[in-house]
């Protein structure tokens, strides 16, 4: 059985163009590999081939994990989500309890994730360590260091 993978409306669109780019000029890219390589002769020893048909066969199977991702999404829709506790989509304000230094993170999909941006994975340890909880409560993230204490100070959309 495969899990649901809840995205924004903006991510559904980004994997939706991401998936039929790789159908369209992925696909014709790697055809057009292997018709040059066939061209240069003996297959059994052609190496230009055998990275063409490997390259396809990473292709297919980027193709095939795209579609499983897109036949078990749920696009959210931010305004109707519940913002008593931390929920996929959810922006949160965290506070090291050690050091009291405030965060402020929003989780999303593992497709979306971007550190860069302040957005974490729900599959990530601090994505699980925050999933579920309500202002004024105190999530432990298991890190290689140490477990990470803290504290959630709100949570929005």
């Amino acid at each position: 059985m495969s899990k649901t993978h809840y995205l924004s409306q903006e991510g559904f669109d980004k994997l939706t163009a991401e998936l039929e780019e790789l159908k369209t000029t992925g696909r014709q890219n790697v055809a057009k590999a292997i018709a040059e390589a066939r061209e240069k002769g003996d297959l059994s020893e052609n190496a230009e081939y055998d990275a063409a048909k490997d390259a396809q066969g990473l292709l297919e199977m980027k193709i095939n994990e795209l579609e499983k991702v897109m036949a078990n999404a749920r696009v959210l829709d931010a305004s109707q989500l519940d913002t008593s506790k931390v929920t996929v989509m959810s922006k949160v304000t965290i506070r090291n309890v050690k050091v009291k230094k405030e965060m402020t993170y929003m989780l999303v999909a593992e497709s979306e994730a971007d550190l860069k941006a302040k957005k974490i994975s729900v599959n990530s340890p601090m994505g699980a360590g925050l999933l579920g909880k309500e202002p004024g409560d105190i999530a432990e993230v298991v890190t290689p260091n140490g477990t990470i204490q803290f504290e959630i100070v709100s949570i929005s959309i």
